[in-house]
């Protein structure tokens, strides 16, 4: 479950600002409409590996979510449109798969170019518009620098070049293809993909809740290609009907429910040319079906063996195997263990000039980088403290450098840090990033510069490329608020939010962000509009450009309060484990200390507070609103689970283990429980052809409700997914939500 919007903070006290009475204030037909309020905000940025460019996606004026492919060159200090999406003809149908994989990766609103790769040369790139392969050749001449590589017609997903540069692999229809770039020549490499068997894909929990979107991984010489195969022969399969404008449609899915069967997973080697496969022996117990998860795989650098991180299905234990490419010996090369939960991350780093890796672990209670040898030793800590690792961006082996990016000096900022691979600064890394809020950065293969996108709450994000050092080589998009940005119109509107911490019930801080409405004056008593997300893994308050509802409605009157409860990310296993085998409780008790606090402020109407969430914020609303209806006025629920049993496997049971063996945490955790104390007014919202919060969660609420006589209000979508992410569809549940709350807050006099 992954959260669908995030809103930026930092822990800190802005004054509130007074919006003069002639400005102008956001609408939210305005908010979901073009051009991106944002500005000219560069999407997919990526370093090409010999630093010479820098290429991203971004979306036109006319269609944000049209997206071309651009480039800035390093040398002239000029970008320009390498690809108008729209020349290359119209896009077809995406095929279900394509459909399924764009709502994995929350990116289903999106159309024209949503990815693409770079060569190792530096000089080709590999893009798809709908599932077409197409390749820029930066050295060939204007005309001929764009070629088709597969035919219109021919289903393609997770496009890759090889590391050396010979092929172009995709997946098309369950199996797995490469193009010899250098003849032109198609090989299959598999042929049993169909039904329910999958080659070198990802499974359906892989991509939702693992965070991996591929199925195949090639070895750095383009010897070999390791791909999984899956077969969810033995998955449930569930009937649901997905409800659009015109039509009804019957889907058969092989949905893993916590407590239910998983995928069968195997794990191949073969040849880029050959379709006999070898097996790698994945630890499974004989007859025990899908009780092991294939959570990564890397390669060696010199391609003499691969890796595969190992997950029991309890996620208690996670072994680092080792396979020699010729033999298929195995060996374990470490084991992770924790009495509650593992969180996967993408940080193993192989050294090319010494037989050691880079290994992140939350061992000491806090994430942290470790050297091991590949004897499974480990050697040194590389950083240490009571504060987390997000994320190894880049190792720079010549100069004894790992680069990551940490909340180390506020944990509601993300900044880039670098920490000597001797470990001799591990208490104390070295920041190289500046500003006083969110950093995303992309390094180059080479560690010799870097991407950096950096917002604030009142600064739009701003796209520079800089040395490892930090300092400035260029900016790609400086996008200044300035006349002619789209923000600029309302730029006088602009709420600066606060930010506090509160002490929660165990004595752990709880960081908070609050909005004061427009023309906010202390003697007053005002509505308050409170929003969350609650669940684990996902940081919602954080100092980034914010998001554009909750200023719209400090615009519009209400004291916008948010809070990360317990279970949250960044701060620590001791702040994250609280939510283990129930949830709902400790996040729910952070949420209830929060609205507590508010109700002490003067200028907070206690009476008029109203509570909303989407996905796992969803479920929130509805335990606030069953725990603490004395408390709260209204809910909203947007797509929200009710039934825990109903989720998948991955993310559930590592929260609650499986039903059969923690049935007390379920019943505890699902919100039928809670049901006879909500007394104030809900709000339910769902889509009705949502394949990862099922519809059913939703049907069967309504169904308790109704029986128990309690009355609500309800907003289906026909044809909407999770994320209602048509641009009609969001203009239609924000206003619906925002009229929603005033007509419940807002005394009427």
């Amino acid at each position: 479950m992954r959260v669908l919007f995030c809103i930026a903070g930092l822990v800190m006290s802005l004054p509130a600002i007074s919006v003069p009475a002639m400005a102008e204030k956001l609408t939210i037909a305005r908010i979901y409409s073009d051009p991106d309020l944002n500005g000219p905000s560069p999407r997919a940025l990526k370093l090409a590996p010999d630093g010479s460019r820098v290429t991203f996606l971004r979306g036109r004026e006319d269609d944000q979510n049209q997206l071309d492919l651009w480039v800035f060159d390093v040398a002239t200090m000029t970008a320009r449109r390498l690809v108008d999406s729209t020349a290359l003809g119209k896009a077809p149908e995406l095929s279900d798969a394509e459909k399924a994989r764009r709502e994995r990766e929350r990116i289903a609103q999106l159309h024209g170019i949503v990815s693409f790769r770079w060569s190792p040369d530096s000089k080709k790139i590999l893009f798809g518009v709908g599932e077409r392969l197409w390749l820029y050749d930066f050295d060939a001449k204007p005309g001929a620098d764009i070629r088709a590589l597969t035919p219109a017609g021919l289903d393609v997903i997770d496009a890759q070049v090889s590391p050396k540069g010979r092929y172009v692999s995709f997946v098309s229809r369950q199996n797995l293809y490469t193009v010899d770039l250098e003849t032109g020549k198609n090989y299959q490499l598999t042929r049993d993909g169909k039904g329910p068997i999958h080659n070198a894909e990802a499974e359906f929990v892989a991509q939702e809740e693992m965070d991996r979107a591929t199925g195949y991984w090639w070895a750095p010489d383009d010897s070999l290609i390791a791909f999984e195969r899956y077969d969810e022969s033995g998955v449930d399969e569930i009937k649901r009907n997905e409800v659009y404008a015109d039509r009804t449609e019957t889907v058969s899915q092989r949905y893993p429910a916590a407590g239910r069967p998983n995928v069968a997973v195997r794990l191949g080697l073969v040849r880029p040319r050959d379709m006999r496969a070898r097996w790698i022996e994945l630890g499974t117990r004989p007859g025990k079906v899908g009780d092991v998860d294939l959570a990564r795989v890397s390669w060696l650098p010199d391609a003499s063996a691969l890796t595969f991180q190992r997950e029991t299905r309890d996620q208690q234990t996670l072994d680092l195997v080792s396979v020699d490419a010729g033999s298929l010996h195995e060996r374990t090369l470490l084991t992770e263990t924790s009495r509650t939960w593992i969180n996967l991350n993408d940080d193993l780093r192989f050294l090319k000039h010494d037989d050691a890796f880079v290994w992140a672990s939350e061992q000491s209670g806090h994430k942290h980088l470790y050297v091991v040898g590949l004897d499974g030793k480990q050697r040194r800590a590389l950083t240490q403290g009571d504060w987390d690792v997000d994320k190894v961006l880049a190792l720079d082996e010549k100069n004894g450098t790992v680069y990551f990016t940490s909340g180390r000096d506020d944990p509601l900022q993300q900044q880039v840090y670098a920490v000597r691979l001797d470990g001799s600064d591990g208490a104390s890394p070295r920041r190289i990033s500046a500003g006083e809020g969110w950093h995303e950065a992309e390094f180059g293969e080479n560690a010799e510069a870097y991407v950096d996108t950096y917002s604030d709450p009142k600064t739009p994000p701003q796209v520079s490329l800089r040395k490892p050092d930090g300092s400035l080589v260029a900016w790609i998009e400086p996008n200044t608020l300035k006349e002619g940005h789209p923000y600029w119109p309302y730029r006088e509107s602009l709420i600066e939010p606060e930010f506090g911490s509160l002490p929660g019930e165990d004595g752990q801080s709880l960081l908070y962000r609050l909005y004061k409405p427009a023309d906010f004056d202390a003697k007053k008593k005002y509505p308050v509009f409170m929003t969350y997300y609650g669940g684990p893994g996902r940081q919602y308050v954080n100092r980034a450009w914010g998001n554009h509802f909750e200023q719209y409605m400090a615009q519009h009157g209400y004291v916008v309060f948010a809070l990360d409860n317990r279970g949250s990310p960044r701060r620590g296993r001791a702040f994250s484990d609280a939510i283990f085998r129930q949830l709902g409780k400790a996040e729910v008790a952070d949420q209830l200390t929060g609205i507590a606090w508010l109700k002490q402020q003067r200028y907070v109407d206690g009476e008029h507070i109203g509570v909303f969430g989407w996905s796992y914020g969803g479920y929130m609303t509805l335990m606030l609103l069953s725990k603490g209806s004395d408390q709260i006025a209204a809910g909203v629920a947007v797509a929200p689970v009710t039934d825990w049993t109903l989720y998948d496997t991955h993310y559930t049971e590592r929260y609650l283990d499986t039903p059969q063996r923690n049935p007390q945490g379920y019943e505890l955790s699902n919100a039928f429980h809670w049901l006879d104390g909500m007394k104030a007014h809900l709000l339910l919202v769902h889509g009705m052809a949502d394949d990862n919060v099922l519809f059913a969660n939703s049907t069967k609420l309504m169904a308790d409700l109704q029986n128990r006589g309690t009355q609500f209000r309800l907003m289906t979508y026909p044809g909407g997914k999770h994320g209602l992410s048509t641009p009609a569809m969001r203009k239609h549940v924000y206003t619906l939500i925002s009229s929603y709350f005033d007509e419940m807050l807002k005394p009427r006099h």
